[in-house]
């Protein structure tokens, strides 16, 4: 038994029965993020690390280049390692680093003995797993980031297309004033946009970790002494940073971050906003696409165990799932910034597993994001039929504004709520009442008799009631969009990034 294991046991059964394969995280199964997050996509990217490491030390002179080839190629060969068994060593050390090390320095030594003394050579075990971490959230990013920018011109496409599509406007479940789906999918195709451009910058600027043991690079500095026989330029560690970081394709770091969680804290907030932003096109979906309403389906709706009758929103269900998730895991992310002295116990162990979860179900969701856009089904004739539903009541806004030229605003608002009250108590239409509460309010005086109300300009002479073809004309909601249009136009001269387009 290697001496860093102790005998941990696993349950009989736990050999073949621990692996998560999402089985109760449909938001997450299958999609790309969810194997380059998985143990074995965390075993690539450690080794990765290590092998970057020894060929930045030998392009700097500190290690011979044969030393990193051969660790190179011996960190190539990631199956040769048994993730289960790092795991339960891992144990020992608190991380899965100190095991790999053991492992990886024997494999090395198979190949050239003289290049073993080079595997982690100056770094510590946070060096490696945070700069593996960044690593994976990298490769992570770079299939989300697509899926965004699929998710944004689709979007685009039905904002273009029903631009100027008439739907109710709903405000605290009610409905509001007519506005466009057009606008509402705008809208949508608004906040994936913000949410690119948040992950991108993130995905830009992760950066590689390397301070040893606690963040001077004094180890480095110790080797190269002992090799060239004296001291090292003391620019050596800004140098290895920034040779480290073209190794891995990372960022240089102004300063080792071991205890300065800037860059998870970053991503957490990048992936909570991605999140809530692709929750908020879910929540539309979900709510326009109930039974009741029927104005949008998804493409390819999900069935039922029971109910054959049923095609339910699976994909927005799934987004919606990960909406609810990811800001909990956000909030431990922040909460490990708090983190003491130079290296810390248990602020960062504990953001291992809820950056994972939170990569995982983002990635997920704007993987369900992508195919919910591509394929959603918009029902324009239902959503007229929706607003048209009131009876006119949706523009009661509208009628107050022509209304206040003739009796003032607050006489104006007065009379509408009287005729939208009576619609609903006695059954009658907007017309009907509307009409009764007017001439209730402007009784027998011709137009030119009537005194000028008190908070709204004088009423013209001689200006009618509203006539049948004028109060139809208001009644249309139809006429009541505002700029709806326009807005929808301005908001698509936003450019969305290629779905190819990696940073």
């Amino acid at each position: 038994m290697p001496s860093d294991e102790l005998p941990w046991t696993e349950h009989p059964q736990q050999r073949d029965e621990s692996a998560d394969l999402g089985l109760l995280a449909p938001s997450w199964a299958g999609s790309a993020v969810a194997g380059l997050t998985g143990d074995a996509g965390y075993l690539r990217a450690l080794l990765d690390a290590e092998a970057a490491l020894t060929r930045a030390q030998a392009a700097l002179g500190l290690a011979p280049r044969s030393a990193a080839a051969a660790v190179t190629a011996a960190a190539a060969e990631p199956h040769r390692h048994d993730a289960r068994t790092l795991a339960l060593r891992a144990r020992t050390a608190g991380n899965p680093v100190v095991p790999l090390v053991a492992d990886l320095t024997a494999a090395v030594t198979d190949r050239d003995p003289g290049a073993a003394a080079y595997v982690h050579r100056g770094a510590t075990s946070q060096d490696i797993l945070d700069t593996a971490t960044m690593l994976v959230c990298a490769r992570a990013l770079d299939t989300v980031l697509p899926d965004l920018a699929r998710t944004a011109a689709a979007l685009r496409r039905t904002a273009a297309e029903h631009r100027d599509t008439p739907m109710a406007g709903r405000t605290l479940t009610q409905h509001a004033v007519p506005t466009t789906f057009g606008l509402k999918a705008a809208g949508w195709r608004s906040l994936v946009l913000d949410a690119h451009d948040r992950l991108a910058s993130v995905r830009a600027a992760l950066p590689v970790q390397l301070g040893g043991a606690a963040g001077t690079l004094a180890a480095f500095h110790a080797y190269a002494e002992a090799e060239d026989g004296r001291p090292p330029a003391p620019d050596l560690g800004s140098r290895l940073l920034a040779r480290y970081a073209a190794e891995t394709g990372l960022a240089a770091p102004a300063l080792p971050w071991h205890t300065l969680r800037t860059p998870v804290a970053d991503l957490a907030g990048a992936l909570a906003f991605t999140a809530g932003a692709l929750g908020k096109l879910a929540a539309d979906v979900l709510t326009l696409s109930r039974t009741e309403l029927g104005e949008l389906t998804e493409g390819s709706g999900g069935g039922s165990s029971a109910m054959p009758h049923k095609t339910n929103p699976v994909r927005a269900t799934l987004i919606a799932a990960a909406a609810r998730q990811v800001p909990g895991l956000a909030a431990v992310l922040y909460g490990s910034l708090a983190a003491e002295d130079e290296r810390p116990a248990g602020a960062w162990h504990a953001e291992w597993q809820p950056l994972r979860d939170a990569l995982r179900l983002t990635g997920g969701a704007a993987r369900d994001a992508a195919e919910l856009t591509a394929h959603l089904r918009v029902h324009p004739r239902r959503m007229r039929q929706n607003l048209d539903a009131t009876g006119g009541l949706v523009v009661t806004e509208r009628l107050v504004a022509a209304l206040t030229a003739l009796t003032g605003r607050a006489e104006a608002r007065r009379i509408l709520d009287t005729a939208a009250r009576r619609t609903a108590e006695r059954d009658i239409e907007l017309p009907a009442a509307l009409d009764e509460a007017l001439n209730e309010a402007l009784p027998t005086a011709p137009c030119e008799d009537r005194p000028a109300p008190s908070d709204g300009p004088p009423a013209p002479r001689g200006v009618p009631a509203l006539s049948p073809s004028r109060l139809r004309q208001l009644l249309d909601p139809t006429g009541y969009l505002g700029s709806a249009g326009a807005l929808v136009d301005r908001a698509l001269e936003r450019p969305e990034h290629p779905a190819q387009e990696l940073p």
